[in-house]
């Protein structure tokens, strides 16, 4: 795509654990370390968009309907949850961000054109962001 990029921003917080529950305690401290205790993050994700501008409105997407989109089928779902208990989509998954931003995709091609989403990205701490384009 040779057009313009547009991303727009959201947050929301949001608790998570992982581990396995046939494992032992001593297992899952063993690959996860502290991570197998339910801890939190507050997120910010961006959601990247590109196509053509409308020579109508200048507008490569309408924002409002994003926002909209993003908050009824993202944040709403996510905020102030512990979603890999909350969020059925996560019960056979690791809450990870790799499968978060998966998530979070898929979420949004539900409503919006697949054409023009070109990016999630998941920033869970100031120093962690996981990037997805997509499938394939």
């Amino acid at each position: 795509m040779n057009g313009p990029f547009l991303t727009k921003v959201f947050y929301f917080n949001a608790a998570h654990q992982y581990g396995h529950h046939e494992w032992s305690n001593e297992k899952n401290w063993e690959v996860f370390g502290p991570d197998s205790k339910i801890h939190g993050h507050n997120y910010t994700l961006e959601v990247m968009v590109s196509g053509s501008i409308n020579p109508e409105t200048g507008f490569i997407v309408d924002l409002l309907q994003l926002k909209n989109i993003v908050q009824k089928n993202v944040i709403d779902i996510l905020d102030h949850t512990q979603f890999d208990v909350e969020v059925d989509w996560f019960q056979d998954k690791q809450p990870s961000s790799e499968n978060l931003v998966i998530f979070i995709w898929e979420q949004i091609i539900k409503v919006f054109d697949s054409n023009s989403l070109h990016r999630i990205r998941l920033h869970e701490t100031a120093t962690i962001f996981t990037d997805y384009y997509g499938p394939g």
